[in-house]
């Protein structure tokens, strides 16, 4: 299994509910076991720059590049990009279930 997770933070003057509305428009592309887009609570002082985390699960490769291919992944970066400032992604391979 692999886990793509993704970290965001806003533009100054962005709205974060727009930019996480237009994320979560990558929850309907297929290839995902487990799609989540979720604001940081912020709690750790250490992470107080990142507002949004994607975070996803797919059975392999395969599936993640299927993913990143969708036309939704592509339309989905053209609308966002404006509105972050940092973002960060590890795909990380999870023997776990």
């Amino acid at each position: 299994m692999i886990r793509h997770i993704v970290f965001f933070s806003a533009r100054e003057g962005q709205d974060i509910e727009e930019m996480r509305a237009g994320l979560e428009r990558l929850g309907t592309i297929p290839h995902s076991d487990v799609f989540e887009v979720l604001e940081n609570s912020k709690v750790d002082p250490f992470c107080d720059r990142i507002d949004i985390v994607v975070y996803a699960e797919f059975a392999d490769e395969a599936a993640l590049a299927a993913y990143k291919a969708h036309p939704t992944y592509s339309e989905t970066t053209r609308h966002v990009r404006p509105m972050r400032e940092l973002r960060y992604s590890a795909d990380v391979v999870s023997k776990l279930r």
